[in-house]
């Protein structure tokens, strides 16, 4: 950015002397460019200019979704699911990693009611664009840990349209009165759906997605159900649209009794592929 701001600059400089009329038009356009600089200025110090007007088309409601809330089973979370190492995938983190960006084989049996990420999305070709490794968590002195090693892959990016919806992966479970997950965690940026009734992730399948902007009317659901001692949490049903792409990556990680599975293996995630 600091790179491109002098040589406009210098070329509005020289195209003063042309003339009165273009030199006052000019200067009046940089004055309104210098003053849009000096205003994201801070911003990008740091790094970062913010794009409202993208964000918001991002973020839009998505047309004919409505959202309900389920009551849950079992004892709730003695953490705010805000810090929670289980529920809110970023207080764990996860690291890029070297590894085959393609579908994995691994012995062993397989659940054909496993979630199949595919439908994630509402288009038949799913490209994985970056591989990851989540950080365990040291229970005992409640922090971050090493990166978990096995599987070698804990965290898988896929490409993605911005803007483009993300739905409710199928799997042969539901929670009960035609629901398939429960929102464990919701917030702007990611989600984390669980396949049982559960308010944990100790049993059955946990999905966490990032670089996500949740539905509005389901995120201001979660917050109200978060608020009220999570006695009932937001319920999706199959395929069912949760929010849309931030960025032309999302991220997934999937889990089994709470353990951290490698999201590219075929015979569990990507069956018949």
């Amino acid at each position: 950015m600091e790179s491109h701001g002098p040589r406009r600059l210098r070329a509005i400089t020289v195209q003063l002397h042309k003339g009165p009329v273009l030199a006052a038009t000019l200067a009046f356009v940089l004055a309104l460019q210098w003053h849009a600089v000096s205003a994201a200025a801070p911003a990008m110090a740091m790094g970062r200019v913010y794009l409202p007007v993208i964000a918001a088309r991002c973020c839009a409601p998505i047309p004919g979704e409505s959202y309900a809330a389920v009551s849950v089973t079992g004892a709730h979370p003695d953490l705010s699911a805000e810090v929670h190492p289980d529920l809110n995938l970023a207080v764990r983190g996860y690291a890029p990693t070297s590894a085959e960006l393609d579908l994995v084989d691994y012995g062993g049996p397989a659940d054909p009611g496993a979630p199949q990420l595919e439908g994630l999305f509402s288009r038949g070709s799913v490209l994985f664009s970056a591989a990851y490794q989540v950080f365990d968590w040291d229970w005992d002195v409640m922090r971050r840990g090493p990166k978990i090693a096995s599987p070698p892959v804990t965290a898988l990016g896929l490409d993605v349209r911005r803007g483009e919806t993300l739905h409710v992966p199928a799997s042969r479970y539901a929670i009960g009165d035609g629901w398939e997950v429960l929102v464990l965690y919701a917030s702007q940026e990611r989600i984390t759906l669980k396949y049982t009734r559960e308010d944990s992730v100790v049993y059955g399948y946990t999905l966490h997605v990032e670089n996500v902007c949740i539905e509005p009317r389901l995120l201001s659901l979660y917050e109200i159900c978060e608020a009220g001692d999570r006695n009932c949490l937001p319920a999706l049903h199959e395929r069912q649209a949760f929010g849309r792409a931030r960025t032309d990556q999302v991220v997934v990680a999937i889990r089994d009794h709470g353990c951290f599975l490698d999201p590219r293996s075929r015979k569990d995630w990507w069956q018949g592929h």
